[in-house]
């Protein structure tokens, strides 16, 4: 349970260290605490709902595997199409920030590899020491990391999840004792956005419309921690693990997302100037203990440590995702070629750091005049775009395995149920609608909408005639009546589910199944909540 719990919240866990201050441009401090409040809301609909369908559907498609036995094939494709952009696009987002941290703390703390123009930034900076160098370098060592094992794999993200959670403690207990909280820089812009000196400005000061503006951003406080089920195949026990580990982790980061917009505000320069910043908790810290020497260098180190948490399990989330799309026959079949010894997705995992480093380089480019956090924050969007899709069509899911299945396995029911989860897709499809808002970051979006276009077209030409046999559409195909593929009890033939694969009845010339051995009656589902 722990180690989903860890790869939960280690997905999320940089978003308190950045992105999410962003929102505070767009709609003030008042504007993303109720856009943050909304958010939550949303996520713990996601969360619970995800806690329901896991155990009940335990497969590495994760919500792929949902979608399809929902919605059929296409239901699955679409899905999953979605939640494989984020999360191939999200890994580029950290690394970008990644590269920039790194970039600077060299300059910085050892006096080489460049020099800082007035903005803070790094220029004239050579070859080893440029963004696409590091962001190549982070890449290789946490997709190496990955290859070698789920056991290294889940051991390196509880241990680094628990570090990144240590940062933050120490984070917001030096600001409580630093004594320079002054909560009246929540609010100190103006309606224009200029600086409101010694705050006590508006609580929205871009009215309205800068809450639906800042959704995007408050999504980077939760978005990904719905991987958890990706790593159901290799949980001990699915049906206890994943419900508690997800929901665990769901409150963690509710605790996190609060005590960090909360307190990192409050710390001098504000709300108008952590709106901005590429980096807000480093930015916190150096208010704190100082900005000038090598101090706020080594604090940059500890910055890295949330990055590298995200980063790391995110290429996880990806190399899964991918690997359950190609081994059912939606995604090329090449890519789910696992590793002679080490048994994990190496392919889907190279594949998909080789499609996110691109991303990162080409925003990179287009963006030479404006580098540092707005590429970050252009490639959020992008990674947000492609996730609220998927949050819609899951929730869709989980409403119509409610109504089309009711009478398969449910270990765990969600809390929060039909309602929780309509409520969810409703809140996800307006952050759909409030990412066109932000008209600086439309170019990326449109650009990762005419991705999935591509892939939608592949499928319909191409990739819906090359379905093959798995467990998530072996389930799909006997609506669950069998018993979930795999496991003890599961009744139906591979030769008849080959037959209805094909179009057929699932009538064979096998030979008859012999019954299941019996099984003792399934033991209460634990209390929700």
């Amino acid at each position: 349970m722990w180690s989903l719990w860890g790869l939960g919240v280690g997905a999320v866990i940089s978003g308190e260290y950045y992105g999410w201050n962003f929102g505070l441009g767009t709609g003030g401090f008042g504007g993303l605490l109720v856009a943050g409040a909304f958010m939550a809301i949303m996520y713990y609909g996601l969360v619970y709902s995800i806690a329901e369908m896991s155990p009940a559907l335990p497969h590495t498609g994760g919500a792929y595997s949902f979608a399809r036995s929902a919605m059929g094939p296409w239901g699955g494709f679409l899905t999953g199409l979605a939640e494989n952009m984020e999360y191939v696009i999200t890994p580029a987002v950290v690394v970008g920030a990644m590269g920039l941290l790194w970039q600077q703390i060299i300059v910085g703390l050892f006096g080489i590899g460049g020099s800082f123009d007035k903005l803070g930034l790094v220029v004239g900076a050579p070859w080893w020491n440029s963004l696409p160098f590091w962001w190549l370098v982070f890449y290789v060592i946490f997709v190496g990391i990955n290859i070698v094992g789920i056991e290294a794999t889940m051991r390196f993200t509880v241990t680094i999840t628990i570090l990144s959670i240590g940062v933050l403690l120490f984070f917001f207990l030096a600001a409580i004792f630093s004594g320079k909280l002054d909560f009246s820089l929540w609010n100190n812009q103006s309606s224009t956005g200029k600086l409101i000196p010694g705050g006590g400005g508006p609580w929205l000061p871009f009215g309205v419309s800068g809450i639906f503006k800042s959704l995007p951003f408050a999504i980077w406080f939760f978005l990904a921690i719905e991987e958890v089920p990706l790593a159901a195949e290799e949980s001990m026990d699915p049906k206890r693990d994943v419900p508690r580990g997800a929901i665990l982790a769901q409150h963690t980061l509710v605790i996190a997302a609060i005590l960090t917009l909360v307190f990192n505000t409050a710390l001098p320069g504000g709300a108008f100037v952590y709106g901005t910043s590429g980096f807000p908790l480093l930015d916190g810290f150096k208010a704190i203990f100082g900005s000038t020497g090598k101090t706020a260098y080594v604090l940059g180190i500890l910055f890295m440590i949330g990055l590298i948490a995200s980063f790391f399990t995110i290429i996880f989330a990806y190399g899964r995702n991918t690997y359950s799309l190609s081994r059912a026959g939606y995604f090329p079949s090449w890519l789910s070629k696992t590793h002679g010894q080490r048994k994990t997705p190496h392919v889907a995992l190279i594949a998909g750091a080789v499609v996110g480093y691109a991303v990162a380089v080409l925003v990179f480019i287009l963006q030479q005049h404006s580098l540092g956090a707005q590429v970050v924050a252009a490639l959020l969007n992008m990674a947000v775009f492609a996730a609220v899709i998927s949050y819609i069509l899951q929730m869709t899911s989980f409403i119509m395995l409610r109504v089309k299945l009711p009478n398969i396995a449910r270990p765990y029911r969600s809390a929060w149920g039909v309602p929780g989860a309509a409520i969810a897709g409703i809140l996800a499809a307006t952050s759909l609608v409030a990412i066109f808002l932000n008209s600086a970051y439309r170019p990326g979006v449109y650009g990762v909408a005419i991705y999935y276009i591509l892939g939608v077209l592949y499928f319909a030409i191409a990739g819906r005639n090359r379905l093959v046999l798995s467990p998530e559409e072996e389930f799909a195909l006997t609506q669950g009546e069998k018993g979930v593929p795999g496991q003890e009890g599961y009744e139906t033939s591979r030769e008849e589910q080959e037959s209805i694969l094909a179009g057929g009845t699932g009538v064979t010339q096998a030979a008859p199944v012999a019954p299941a051995p019996p099984t003792s009656p399934p033991s209460d589902p634990p209390p929700s909540g």
